[in-house]
């Protein structure tokens, strides 16, 4: 039996069917006012996702690289602490983190910071103060950082310990070894897992709706209730998560090949 072609090697089907979805939808989207108009309002919904996707990605990355550090560290307390850390945080649905820390430990955070700086003659601050999109995305940074702290950790344990042991014997100090042998040959392990996730976070940044932040999946879910066209404006709610997720896993795609071929 012949091997089977290597993925990269393969003519992209799948691509051609999806495009030609997209190109179909987008057909409709520009000879269509209904779904014109839809798309219009949803756009203004792709700033607040763009937004909080990066954002909550990148604290949830250095969060992540910290807590995978202190699963690596020589102390057991902070090998514990970091054990502990990620498998509560895993074993939440996003959802329901998403509430608790909207309602739970927002408000908890607000009590705590009045009672440091009220001694000092600040001003308490109010719960309300805190906006929903600010919760949203502390929330999708701690959930995503559990998850991102294993990436890392096997990233980083993936590095022979001979490159360790030849850094440590040229005199090279712990945060040197880090920066300059470890990290940069774990990148190229943590890299397509950590694309991933990044995708995974665009899609469940939908899930900030709840809250009532005016991302995409909200503004669909007011414009059908105000016009119930529910598949027009769900077809473009789709649309646009789709070319959002595609484009940006076509790119890591191009990506990994480029650093495969590099390494």
């Amino acid at each position: 039996m012949s091997a089977a072609p290597a993925p990269e090697d393969e003519f992209p089907w799948w691509l051609v069917a999806v495009a030609a979805i997209g190109l179909f939808l987008l057909y409709r989207v520009v000879s269509d006012d209904l779904h014109a108009q839809i798309l219009t309002t949803l756009l203004k919904g792709v700033k607040v996702t763009v937004f909080v996707t990066l954002v909550g990605f990148a604290g949830a990355a250095l969060l992540g690289l910290g807590v995978a550090l202190m699963s690596l560290s020589g102390s057991r307390v902070l090998r514990q602490l970091a054990r502990f850390y990620t498998e509560v945080v895993r074993g939440v649905p996003m959802i329901v983190l998403l509430l608790y820390v909207a309602f739970v430990l927002a408000p908890a955070l607000v009590e705590l910071r009045n009672a440091v700086l009220s001694p000092f003659g600040v001003e308490p601050g109010r719960s309300r103060d805190f906006p929903l999109i600010w919760r949203a995305v502390l929330a999708l940074c701690i959930g995503y950082s559990a998850f991102i702290a294993e990436v890392f950790r096997a990233g980083l344990q993936s590095v022979p310990d001979g490159q360790i042991e030849a850094a440590k014997a040229l005199g090279l100090s712990r945060w040197h070894r880090f920066r300059l042998v470890v990290f940069p040959q774990a990148i190229r392990t943590i890299l397509p897992p950590l694309g991933n996730d990044f995708i995974a976070m665009v899609k469940d940044s939908s899930l900030v709706s709840v809250l009532g932040v005016l991302d995409v999946t909200q503004l669909g879910k007011v414009t059908a209730a105000g016009n119930f066209r529910y598949f027009e404006t769900y077809n473009v709610v789709a649309l646009i998560y789709l070319a959002m997720t595609i484009g940006l896993s076509l790119l890591l795609r191009r990506l990994e090949t480029r650093m495969r071929r590099r390494f």
